[in-house]
């Protein structure tokens, strides 16, 4: 993984090679910031991870060279194949299928489950049936994926096990903090950086100003980590 120097988050950490083809979400800002918490989890060979939308498999690799039992899924057939390309480039041992949020979250199946779910608010308010507009389209306030992530996560996890997710302050972390504890977890923003607007912010720019969602004179895009545990 290639990481730029700047407002880029940085660790020390050599990061795997990857393939990214056109359709598949590339690593990106979000992708390194999620990264840097999940090599500060404790992980052991006893420790199971679920990688949801796992796309490229960045993060599932990373947790396969840490030690752990990792599974990954996404519900996108090019990037399962796309994930079992990249583990096998790394000699990492990872169990990658395709499945959706309910179909993964098994109850009580996971010591850790990291996800970087689509959250970028989108006008049409729909979710993309395909396409790598998947990877990013949150619906319109940016939380179609993100609560149900939230509410997969807290089903999935054994007493204990923890959720690291990265999103957007655009769809509101104190939203994410508040259902996560409602569910009955300890949650809290462990990691924030500030990065350049990407394309697709860009693009949709002026509609985030009309809804109140952006200030014109904002020239960043606040993304955060947002870290919960399992009673």
């Amino acid at each position: 993984m290639t990481i730029r120097l700047g407002m880029r988050p940085a660790f020390a950490a050599q990061g795997p090679r990857l393939l990214t083809p056109p359709g598949v979400y590339a690593p990106q800002y979000d992708t390194d910031l999620l990264t840097r918490a999940l090599q500060s989890e404790p992980i052991s060979g006893k420790t199971d991870v679920l990688d949801l939308g796992t796309g490229s498999g960045a993060l599932a690799v990373i947790a396969a060279q840490m030690g752990a039992r990792v599974t990954a899924v996404d519900i996108s057939w090019r990037a399962v194949w796309t994930a079992r390309l990249n583990a096998l480039l790394n000699r990492a041992s990872v169990t990658v299928r395709r499945a959706d949020l309910s179909m993964a979250c098994k109850a009580n199946a996971f010591d850790l489950v990291v996800c970087n779910p689509p959250y970028v608010p989108v006008p049409a308010g729909q979710l993309p049936v395909r396409g790598v507009a998947r990877a990013w389209d949150g619906g319109k306030d940016g939380r179609s994926l993100v609560n149900r992530v939230c509410d997969s996560a807290h089903q999935a996890l054994r007493p204990g096990g923890r959720l690291l997710m990265v999103h957007s302050e655009l769809c509101g972390s104190a939203e994410s903090i508040d259902r996560l504890t409602d569910l009955g977890m300890t949650a809290a923003v462990i990691d924030k950086v500030h990065v350049p607007f990407g394309p697709v912010l860009q693009e949709r720019r002026a509609w985030l100003c009309a809804q109140g969602l952006l200030d014109e004179e904002t020239a960043t895009e606040g993304l955060v980590v947002i870290r919960a545990e399992q009673p």
